[in-house]
């Protein structure tokens, strides 16, 4: 049987293709999410037991780590792409996914210390209701953020970079992930 607090597997996508990369990496960043919000159902009906603590590891896991990744893959490559095109539209798609960026590090911050208090075994069932609506809206915020780029953002930027954009963006996704690509 699979607990509620497991964080699963996703499917693999290589560098050479970036985009269903970046799209990989929203499967994840949905389902740590999905994970976050079943620990704070289970805080509340468990408490702060292993599993939990487990779990909140597992958040804090990737969003210290892949999460940042992934943004920066997009500010590096998708962004710049899609406001040198010259629509407008595009280019306040491109102000509004930056700003979201920076309200998702600010929300992050206040989230992680409340998962190292859950990692510590030192959260407190009295703070329930403000931790779960904290990470209620961090949630909802990357789910938001996630839609427009899946919709809007990929797709707009699939179109304006070429096979050898896409060439550069993966050897340099693969590069700051200390990967050498492609494999020699």
């Amino acid at each position: 049987m699979t607990s509620r607090l497991t964080l699963h597997t996703s499917p693999c996508a290589g560098f050479d293709e970036p985009f269903e990369m970046l799209a990989a990496c929203h499967e994840r960043i949905a389902r740590t999410l999905r994970l976050l919000e079943s620990l704070a159902e289970h805080l509340a009906t468990a408490g702060c037991d292993d599993a939990a603590r487990e779990a909140a590891c597992d958040v804090i896991r990737y969003f210290d780590l892949a999460s940042p990744a992934h943004h920066e893959d997009e500010e590096r490559h998708l962004f710049p792409a899609l406001a040198a095109a010259g629509q407008p539209d595009l280019r306040t798609l491109v102000d509004r996914l930056r700003a979201e960026h920076r309200e998702m590090t600010r929300q992050w911050d206040a989230v992680r210390i409340d998962l190292d208090q859950v990692k510590r075994g030192e959260w407190l069932i009295k703070t329930w209701a403000e931790t779960s609506a904290r990470w209620a809206a961090f949630a909802n915020l990357y789910r938001t953020h996630l839609a427009a780029e899946d919709r809007h953002a990929y797709p707009a930027a699939t179109a304006l970079l070429g096979d050898a954009a896409r060439g550069a963006m993966g050897r340099d996704m693969a590069s700051r992930r200390g990967v050498r690509w492609p494999h020699q």
